[in-house]
């Protein structure tokens, strides 16, 4: 039987108006999301592939076309409902971790927690990312690689059936780097969920379950990962 899938894009366009000029990011984008896959949505910088993260993830809405969730569309819903549907079925991670400074890692986490109502525990996020002993550190006593585990902690304890991870390695050294996406890896192993990662580097690529190829505000091409690469073998 043919899986269901989790979130469909059909035909979306995004249209931003600068003064009198119109600029298109999305030129009539087609695909759709399952569970427990991870997607990397490949490109360069202006490709398109952070508008189509936003979209996705409600934090904006398409000119034209339509995005179905769980067979729901949600291109036309109020600000309220997006608001539901972020806080309920989605976790962001970004290139900049944006922890809240005056919080200790783990009340860091915790406070994402509180959104949810089937949310992971802190103290075994904090476990599984190999930092139960700085669950006390503020985020200025913590590494780059160590705010950005922190960062996909918090986004994981709300349990999202939708990750979305928009540049998660860039400001990372090579080494860390892969204990990062070795922590995605295994959320969508593990939980079954959906993890999208936006990229310009194509080696990441590797490990996904499919590679969604972006240019100009179009897909140039999906490709799909018959046999995933592990995080540590990624070499760039």
């Amino acid at each position: 039987m043919e899986k269901e899938p989790i979130i469909q894009l059909k035909n979306i366009t995004k249209e931003y108006k600068m003064g009198e000029v119109s600029v298109k990011a999305l030129r009539g984008v087609d695909f759709s999301l399952y569970d427990n896959e991870l997607v990397v949505i490949l490109g360069t910088s202006g490709s398109g592939k952070s508008t189509m993260l936003n979209i996705i993830g409600g934090i904006d809405k398409p000119t034209r076309g339509d995005i179905l969730y769980n067979g729901k569309n949600i291109s036309y819903a109020t600000e309220a409902e997006l608001t539901k549907f972020r806080r309920e079925a989605v976790g962001f991670v970004f290139q900049f971790y944006n922890l809240i400074p005056n919080l200790t890692a783990r009340e860091n986490i915790l406070l994402a927690s509180e959104l949810s109502s089937s949310p992971i525990s802190a103290d075994e996020l904090l476990k599984q990312i190999g930092l139960e002993e700085r669950g006390d550190h503020f985020p200025s006593q913590l590494s780059g690689g160590e705010q950005q585990r922190i960062a996909i902690a918090r986004a994981v304890s709300k349990n999202p059936p939708i990750l979305l991870c928009d540049e998660p390695t860039g400001a990372l050294d090579f080494k860390t780097g892969i204990q990062v996406l070795r922590i995605l890896k295994d959320y969508q192993k593990t939980r079954k969920k959906i993890v999208v990662i936006i990229t310009h580097n194509s080696s990441i690529g590797e490990m996904a379950d499919r590679v969604i190829h972006v240019r100009d505000g179009l897909i140039d091409s999906i490709t799909e990962n018959k046999n995933p690469v592990l995080p540590e073998e990624l070499r760039w």
